[in-house]
């Protein structure tokens, strides 16, 4: 499914979110890939992209204004939830993979819009399900863009019956 070259924790320099939500996404995104892979804990983590890391400049490259109750709200609720969204994540993946072969990122992603479909429920399943593909678009250039509009489409029809996701 995703044993390609890895990704770097870092979007595609050509990358741009569009607003302050979808900032805080990818920025919780990278976050969660570092706690996944570094062992961080959550406050450490929100603690340095707060101060650093949300509007900030790294190496030249200024990052974009973030929803800072966002970020932290979708960071502390796959932290939180983490042991029930990756059984849900799991039966939304059609071949016979374990989570924790996929890619790093690519598990990332899939948690915080799993956690975004099941608890933020005033926001439209299009957004969500849209605002993800385009996370992993910049961090991927393969099928894994396609696999989390599956895998997203596949889990708001689970949590989110009375509305419907968008179509590729």
């Amino acid at each position: 499914m995703t044993e390609q070259t890895p990704p770097s924790a870092e979007p595609k320099p050509e990358f741009k979110s569009a607003n302050q939500r979808g900032a805080a996404r990818l920025a919780a995104v990278q976050a969660l890939y570092q706690m996944d892979i570094g062992g961080a804990g959550v406050l450490e983590i929100v603690a340095e992209y707060e101060a650093h890391r949300l509007g900030g400049e790294i190496d030249g490259e200024q990052y974009r204004p973030a929803d800072p109750a966002w970020f932290r709200a979708v960071v502390s609720g796959v932290v939180e939830n983490q042991r029930a969204l990756d059984p849900v994540i799991r039966s939304g993946l059609t071949e016979d993979w374990p989570l924790s072969r996929l890619d790093a990122t690519l598990r990332a992603i899939l948690r915080a819009g799993a956690w975004e479909l099941s608890n933020k429920k005033d926001v439209p399943v299009a957004v969500i399900v849209t605002e993800y593909v385009d996370v992993a678009r910049a961090f991927f250039d393969g099928e894994e863009p396609k696999i989390v509009n599956a895998v997203l489409d596949r889990l708001a029809r689970k949590y989110r019956e009375d509305q419907k996701p968008k179509k590729d």
